[in-house]
């Protein structure tokens, strides 16, 4: 055998990264995945040729030495940050021939399992956050009505007001978090209903009419000629295409002008949905993270507009879930392009 093939044995089934050693700790066999992680596997060589890690080699030599499996964790940095979590089992402590395995290393990656964990918990610290300052200003009001202002009747208006808007903020972030949630627990369901962009696109626009005309701002549906229609979920892309057109309603230019413009890609096994603003636009630096959950560009300027920093992530999550694409395109001062791309029914 060619001391760099790959042999017939059993480690090539395994999905998980292994290597097999003999009784001198070197490298008789190892599977694809386990030359993705290291790059180059040394066989016939010690261990130490193909990993230098010292958790690695550490564990090897006290699995040798104790005859007992050992574990560890190796955090690799190139070519790309990873955190693997190891065992080094005994197979043969009796074994003699140089071509016989005595030792397995197996390998877990944790990378993505950490990235969720640390995932949630932001999410958590963030969720937290976000109500807890409403409900400080709300108990804040109610603590001076009740004592400094408790005959101030023009005080207690003004109070009202803004303890009406900070309740109302609570309850967009809490109708957002359970959205969220719903769409995530389906993520892995295929919708299977078929609807019409076009027929959606008009819909959304009509309910967001007053809301429009409030900001001035003017706002044109270009339908695709014949049917747009594709695999997905009404109401999810409702909520989609609602809050892409609410944002840049929201956030465009004062008295201007809102583009929803539904379209065939090539090729034509795809339909799109763009909505385009002239407002002032995003900064290149911010594009990669708007669609993080709590992600603002401007806090103050979302939460003096009613956003709750999930909106974006909400319509990332229902295209995901419709198997299609979410691309953003945007320059400082020429507005910004959300655009939609779904598979045809």
């Amino acid at each position: 055998m060619h001391p760099e093939a790959p042999s017939d044995t059993i480690i090539q089934a395994l999905v998980d990264p292994a290597l097999t050693l003999d009784r001198s700790l070197n490298v008789l066999d190892a599977n694809a995945a386990a030359r993705d992680v290291f790059g180059w596997v040394r066989l016939r060589q010690h261990v130490s040729h193909t990993s230098r890690h010292p958790e690695l080699t550490a564990a090897v030599a006290d699995a040798q030495r104790l005859r007992q499996r050992r574990t560890f964790v190796l955090d690799m940095r190139t070519p790309l940050d990873r955190r693997l979590e190891g065992i080094v089992t005994p197979l043969n402590v009796e074994a003699r021939a140089d071509d016989q395995a005595a030792f397995l290393i197996s390998l877990r990656d944790l990378t993505e399992q950490e990235r969720l964990a640390s995932m949630r918990a932001d999410f958590v610290a963030n969720a937290s956050h976000e109500l807890r300052t409403p409900l400080a200003s709300l108990k804040g009001f109610i603590e001076t009505m009740q004592g400094p202002a408790r005959t101030d009747v023009t005080a207690h208006a003004r109070f009202l007001d803004i303890m009406s808007q900070q309740a109302d903020r609570m309850t967009r972030l809490i109708d957002d978090l359970l959205s969220l949630s719903r769409i995530e627990m389906r993520a892995h369901i295929p919708p299977s209903a078929t609807v019409d962009l076009n027929d959606i696109a008009t819909s959304v626009v009509a309910a967001l009419e007053p809301q429009a005309m409030l900001a001035g701002a003017t706002v044109a549906v270009h339908r695709l000629q014949g049917r747009a229609t594709v695999r997905g979920e009404h109401d999810e892309l409702v909520q989609a295409i609602q809050n892409l057109v609410q944002n840049a309603i929201k956030y465009g230019r004062a008295g201007g002008r809102v583009d929803v413009r539904i379209g065939e890609e090539s090729p034509a096994a795809l339909r799109s949905i763009s909505i385009s603003d002239d407002g002032p636009g995003i900064a290149p630096e911010h594009l990669p993270r708007l669609t993080e959950r709590f992600y603002r560009v401007s806090v103050a300027s979302s939460r003096d507009r009613g956003g709750t920093g999930l909106g974006l992530a909400i319509v990332k999550h229902i295209v995901t879930r419709h198997r299609g694409t979410l691309a953003i395109t945007s320059s400082v001062g020429r507005g910004a392009t959300f655009k939609i791309t779904l598979p045809a029914a």
